[in-house]
């Protein structure tokens, strides 16, 4: 459990990348995901799931995951979903979770993914390369705004984990480049919401293991963060999310021993206090059109995580109402 709540980049922390490593020989963004998954991969599904996700809300109905177009036996993981010009998805993918950092850098699969939402159904979907023709880089948590990608990557050329951003120029992303912040901030997962930048962080200062942070830009820079207290426990708290109109905050937070998903409501411009929304091994939430509500769901057994899918769960007639 406590696997899901380690920063995605601290996995990496282990990687120092030089340029003795191997290299891919071929484009990798020519592999089959698919392909690379083993042979005896457990393909969970809600019927064998120990741990279903629990709906808390009469807003939104029952969670289940998203089709084999976006799920497979591997890890489907950090979902975002860009409603710009439409429903894009973007979400992290291992073949194999029990496989380490430095072996998923040459597999030439793992790393981020998207796919567009056409007709109420996900399609087309394709690895994103951020990263030169036979050079490594371990891509993800990805961030989109309009035709702007934030990711975390570990990558020749770097010791450990640093930002970077990417262009988006005739429908390919491009111009990628680091972009680190201040490293005393210690910028976990982010969102950035016009001028302001959310993130998690276990930086001085917390309340928990991880707090969710907020710092304003001013004349291009980004101040000094704050801590969240309104929203922030003595739990761990992470992965926020935006609403497009900057009244809700969605994040993740311990909840009986596992991770849930959680909302906090901006209302005279401060922030109430959180209210679950969904618990059971359910974190990373994203919402699409219409405010429906995206996620990754860990299946565990006997204490192991087996895989992740991408879950959704829609806005009820009553959550469809009280968007109005």
């Amino acid at each position: 459990m406590k696997k899901f709540f380690v920063l995605f980049f601290m996995l990496f922390l282990v990687l120092v990348f030089v340029n003795g490593c191997n290299k891919v020989n071929k484009d990798t963004i020519t592999i089959n995901r698919i392909d690379k998954i083993p042979s005896d991969a457990i393909k969970m599904t809600p019927e064998n799931d120990d741990y279903r996700p629990i709906v808390h809300s009469k807003e939104f109905e029952d969670a289940m995951p998203l089709g084999s177009n976006v799920n497979t036996a591997g890890a489907e993981d950090s979902p975002f979903i860009s409603t710009y010009k439409g429903e894009t998805l973007y979400f992290f993918f291992t073949p194999d979770v029990k496989v380490p950092p430095e072996k998923q850098v040459i597999d030439g699969v793992t790393g981020i993914y998207t796919t567009y939402k056409g007709k109420g159904e996900f399609y087309g979907t394709e690895r994103i390369i951020l990263q030169d023709k036979n050079k490594l880089a371990l891509d993800g948590c990805a961030f989109v705004s309009n035709n702007t990608m934030w990711f975390c990557s570990a990558r020749e050329g770097y010791t450990g984990i640093h930002w970077f951003t990417a262009e988006k120029v005739n429908d390919r992303w491009t111009n990628w480049k680091n972009n680190d912040f201040n490293p005393n901030y210690e910028v976990g997962e982010l969102h950035i919401y016009n001028d302001e930048l959310y993130f998690h962080s276990s930086k001085d200062g917390s309340l928990g293991g991880l707090d969710i942070w907020v710092s304003k830009k001013i004349n291009g820079e980004w101040q000094e963060p704050t801590n969240l207290r309104e929203v922030n426990s003595v739990e761990n708290e992470g992965w926020p999310f935006i609403s497009t109109d900057g009244k809700e905050l969605w994040f993740s937070r311990t909840y009986k021993g596992s991770p849930a998903i959680f909302r906090s409501k901006k209302i005279n411009n401060k922030w109430q206090v959180p209210e679950l929304i969904i618990s059971q091994f359910a974190g990373e939430p994203t919402l699409g059109i219409n405010g429906n509500l995206y996620f990754v769901h860990h299946y565990y057994k006997n204490g192991q995580m087996i895989e992740a899918d991408i879950y959704v769960s829609y806005r009820s007639k009553l959550g469809l109402e009280l968007m109005r």
